[in-house]
């Protein structure tokens, strides 16, 4: 059997053929560019060697997204290619004597990694999953850029009207979001009149507000301590960020409306679990992947990165153990998220939760708890396929 470890980069992948023994095929590796010349320069050197499908395997890292177009060609080809975990390549590299890295030294460790099969792959998605965890991935791109955008606005606020965050319960509902929108300016907001603002707050709320607030914002805007000096050019760019924000929000609820379309073909019973709503499900289910890949709740508890972290040493024990975080960003996010609704919607859980912060544990170490006991229950719905029972 013949191992091939293959260092993924932006414009070129090292290429290590190593036998049985670990000796290295010529001598040395070779470069291939990330074009089509490249995968034609791959191709000749596995048929100068004889290396097929039948005696060969393959092991790279999933560096970015750079090592798709050659993982692809290659099982397109036949052959076994196994994605790496960089952490295990990486654990390896640091038991070398000689603590030397680059393209070259990668890889024959991911060569090296292979040919003693003692590693952990990324999972590899169907095209669903694949397709699913693009659209969910993105959508939280989507929100982090949105949440930027909003506390753009507050920086802004804080020098042009510090005293207009404290107006409205939501700076960003739909009352308070109109009014930027047409007034920006202390200025503006004091020299309108009162049945003008009046009228587009009532409209705006629906009701809720009118003349009282409007002699409010009026006068606090009078008595303002925000900055003259080029407030102009603050005001545009206000405007032009509320925009932005409400574009975003128009693209997150087409991806919900896309995302919720995946999950009702799916028919999945992990939307069954508390806090799990569809898109929630929708990023489990991508991050996952095949559940019948971990053996137990325990796995996706230290594959979402909700491991506590061990810190002992002879007869010490530390007794902070901070959550690892070392698995998928993705999938905690979702799992905490849900865990916070699940900490106040499910029975079970809630009584779990509040016996926790009875004891005196910190809120985020109580909802941490949950979100691990969450990974159990999502792995027995998972794997026996059935939904879950609420137990009162």
């Amino acid at each position: 059997m013949y191992y091939i470890g293959i260092d993924i980069a932006k414009r070129a992948h090292e290429v290590c053929f190593t036998d049985e023994t670990g000796n290295v095929l010529d001598g040395n590796s070779f470069n291939i560019p990330n074009t089509i010349s490249g995968i034609d320069k791959l191709r000749k050197k596995l048929d100068k060697f004889e290396l097929t499908p039948d005696n060969s395997i393959v092991g790279m890292e999933a560096t970015g997204h750079y090592w798709l177009v050659l993982y692809s060609y290659l099982v397109e080809q036949g052959f076994e290619v196994k994605v790496i975990n960089p952490l295990v390549t990486d654990a390896y590299r640091h038991m070398l004597i000689r603590k030397v890295k680059n393209d070259r030294i990668d890889a024959q460790v991911v060569a090296a990694v292979l040919r003693l099969g003692e590693y952990q792959e990324t999972a590899i998605a169907d095209k669903e999953t694949l397709a699913l965890r693009q659209l969910c991935r993105f959508r939280l791109w989507q929100v982090d850029s949105c949440s930027d955008l909003k506390r753009k606005v507050i920086a802004l606020l804080d020098q042009i009207f510090p005293e207009y965050e404290r107006l409205f319960s939501d700076v960003f509902g739909m009352s308070s979001r109109q009014l930027l929108k047409t007034y920006t300016t202390p200025e503006e907001i004091a020299s309108i009149h009162t049945t003008k603002l009046s009228n587009l707050l009532n409209k705006a709320s629906k009701g809720r507000f009118g003349k009282e607030k409007a002699l409010e914002i009026k006068a606090v805007a009078k008595q303002s301590l925000g900055i003259t000096l080029g407030v102009d050019a603050f005001s545009f760019q206000l405007r032009q960020i509320i925009e932005q924000i409400e574009f975003t929000e128009e693209q997150i609820a087409k991806l919900d409306r896309e995302i919720e379309a995946y999950m009702e073909s799916l028919q999945s019973p992990v939307t069954t679990l508390p806090g799990v709503g569809p898109v929630y499900g929708a990023i489990i289910l991508s991050e996952i992947g095949d559940i019948n890949r971990f053996p137990s709740g325990k796995q996706i508890v230290s594959y979402a990165g909700l491991d506590a972290t061990v810190n002992e040493s002879g007869e010490f024990q530390g007794q902070r153990s901070p959550i690892s975080k070392r698995g998928s960003p993705y999938l905690r996010r979702a799992l905490w998220g849900a865990a916070f609704v699940a900490s106040w919607s499910d029975p079970e859980l809630k009584e779990y939760y509040q016996g926790l912060r009875a004891r005196g544990k910190h809120h985020g170490v109580a909802i941490g708890a949950v979100a691990r006991k969450l990974c159990y229950l999502l792995f027995a719905v998972l794997s026996e396929n059935r939904p879950y029972e609420v137990r009162i």
